[in-house]
């Protein structure tokens, strides 16, 4: 009974957050909650599931060089630009983190539930985005912005 009141505390923060990300995410988990092969399914969703959100956004990012919309002149004159470095060492740095990240919540599962929580608040009041690479990319618009540089 508490994973379903959570779920809809979930679900009801995100709606009255207008997260629409969020509330899909909350009614997919107990959607499959009711299923008899759910047990299963977690450990897949645990295991993978991660890897099935990171090829989805990185998609979605590479359909801009799929469509044309960024060339690889276009990516060659990044790279000479201090904004195009940073921009780089923050998807590194990013990348670096994150193996002792996902290490971390291997051997602390609890700070699943923190990160849980932070999410959703985040995500719901501050409307932020629960995801990987845009955080890199936030953290370059940061930089960026306080240094002053652009990409043009």
């Amino acid at each position: 009974m508490e994973t379903w009141l959570f779920l809809l505390l979930i679900f009801l923060a995100a709606f009255f957050g207008k997260n629409q990300s969020l509330m899909v995410a909350a009614i997919v988990v107990s959607a499959i909650k009711l299923f008899p092969f759910a047990d299963k399914l977690w450990g897949i969703l645990q295991a993978k599931g991660i890897n099935f959100g990171v090829t989805i956004i990185s998609i979605a990012i590479l359909v801009p060089i799929a469509t044309g919309q960024i060339t690889l002149q276009d990516m060659v004159k990044a790279f000479k630009l201090p904004a195009g470095w940073i921009a780089v060492l923050c998807g590194i740095l990013v990348a670096v983190l994150s193996k002792y990240g996902v290490a971390q919540l291997a051997d602390v599962p609890q700070v699943t539930v923190m990160l849980v929580i932070g999410t959703i608040l985040g995500v719901v009041f501050l409307k932020g985005v629960a995801a990987g690479p845009v955080i890199a990319s936030g953290m370059a618009y940061v930089i960026i912005s306080l240094l002053g540089l652009k990409f043009k």
